[in-house]
């Protein structure tokens, strides 16, 4: 009945012009980065880099190296989009792309790993079947068809980011609309719609839409008689989060998705006048479906628990932010710190306060004081700088202090704790921040 399901032959249409805009998005987006300066102010700036822990290895090119490392991305991006050197392209972009991702994580951003998951994906998709210069330049690659797994990968993928955002708001700051109003309050100055962002009945529209529109978008997507309408919500929400929020190609992606949804003739009637449509539906087993089913059960395990791990971390994620990442909790709190750090030399006993604007740049100043990763690795940079000139030294928190969702600043960091001498392990909790329930008692699971 599986087999029959994941391995009867469908028309590839939807596949081909995702391929596309998948292709002139990532182009935008890394060509964008290099243009806004968002390259410059992320990469090449900052004296020091916070990669995601465990990858230090991963350090930006010096000089002018991550300008070429984005336009390079972007090229290989028009590749995908032509279907030129598909495969390879696909592999070197999905490699690239994953490398400045786990490098730097001071512009944290969920879409950049929606992409480093879809162009994973796409690697083994065979997207370059249809309306593709690979296809042109070898006919045998001609082909109308793909097996209906390809399809399901996607949309189970999809429901997953969506379904975890729509669970992950329901929290008490989202629930009585305080976040929305906060998120608002720095969008009042938008040119026409900023006094309308200010008003409470959109907060508590868009707080109701939010949930429920991530929680059914994709049944709806799958089932004919809610499928336009759904689609003319999706555009609308889309749209308006592209506006309001400015996300980058975020929105533009969520919608290029949508074309997994409609039936051939449609995606034949807007996009491929040209293309025949393939019909049997005919059951084709694959040598290879063994590693298909192995490999897509394992992939969508992780996917599955990677986004719960926090629930198996003591105190709450929204407190603590450990099990944050990778869980698509998305637009869902503010946060704040005040951090004031000092060295201690452990052979001499003299003591110094760390002016952090020495090491880091505005943003990343802002990120130290309220994320405790970020005041871990930093520590264990003053240390390796330390120690590299001869010194052994302890390093302590003199003043941490939190703010989630405008509430007030309460202790996060245990000040008698030397930071340097501590351990970081993804998958527990650190005892060295302040349990919450001493500190925001609506913090409590």
């Amino acid at each position: 009945m599986l087999s029959k399901f994941l391995f009867k032959k469908i028309d590839n249409g939807s596949l081909i012009i995702f391929r596309i805009f998948f292709g002139i998005l990532i182009s935008l987006e890394c060509y964008g980065a290099i243009l806004t300066g968002w390259v410059k102010d992320t990469l090449i700036d900052p004296k020091f880099t916070f990669s995601f822990i465990g990858f230090e290895w991963l350090q930006p090119l010096p000089g002018n190296g991550m300008y070429i490392y984005f336009f390079i991305m972007g090229s290989l991006g028009v590749a995908i989009s032509l279907g030129y050197k598909y495969r390879i392209s696909s592999i070197c972009f999905s490699i690239l792309w994953t490398a400045v991702y786990l490098m730097q994580k001071t512009s944290y951003n969920n879409h950049y790993y929606l992409l480093v998951l879809i162009s994973f994906i796409m690697i083994f998709l065979p997207a370059n079947r249809n309306h593709a210069l690979d296809s042109k330049l070898n006919p045998e690659l001609q082909s109308d068809s793909m097996y209906s797994y390809v399809k399901w990968i996607i949309v189970l993928q999809l429901f997953i980011v969506y379904t975890y955002a729509s669970v992950a708001k329901l929290y008490g700051d989202w629930l009585n609309f305080e976040v929305l109003k906060l998120f608002m309050k720095g969008k009042a100055d938008y040119y026409i719609i900023g006094d309308l962002l200010q008003q409470s009945w959109l907060h508590k529209t868009m707080g109701f839409v939010g949930i429920l529109f991530d929680l059914l978008v994709i049944p709806a997507m799958l089932w004919k008689p809610t499928r336009k309408f759904t689609f003319i919500i999706a555009i609308t929400f889309h749209l308006f989060n592209a506006i309001v929020f400015q996300i980058g190609i975020f929105p533009f992606l969520a919608l290029a998705f949508m074309v997994f949804f409609f039936e051939p003739e449609t995606i034949k009637k807007v996009f491929l006048k040209k293309k025949k449509i393939y019909n049997p539906n005919t059951l084709n087993i694959p040598s290879y479906k063994n590693i298909v089913l192995v490999g897509c059960s394992i992939y969508f395990l992780i996917q599955l628990l990677l986004p719960i791990r926090h629930h198996f971390i003591k105190d709450d994620v929204l407190w603590t932010e450990e099990g944050h990442r990778l869980s698509w909790r998305m637009m869902l709190r503010s946060r704040h710190g005040r951090i004031k750090l000092k060295t201690v030399n452990k052979e001499t006993g003299v003591a110094n306060n760390v002016d952090v604007s020495d090491y880091l740049s505005k943003k990343q100043a802002l990120r130290i004081g309220a994320y405790p990763d970020f005041i871990w690795q930093f520590a264990q940079y003053l240390k390796k700088e330390a120690l590299e000139k001869g010194e052994d030294i302890a390093v302590y928190a003199t003043l941490s202090k939190v703010s989630i969702n405008a509430k007030p600043y309460v202790d996060f960091i245990d000040k008698s704790v030397d930071l340097a001498n501590e351990k970081w392990n993804p998958y527990k909790h650190h005892e060295w921040i302040l349990p919450s329930k001493k500190n925001e008692p609506s913090h409590k699971k």
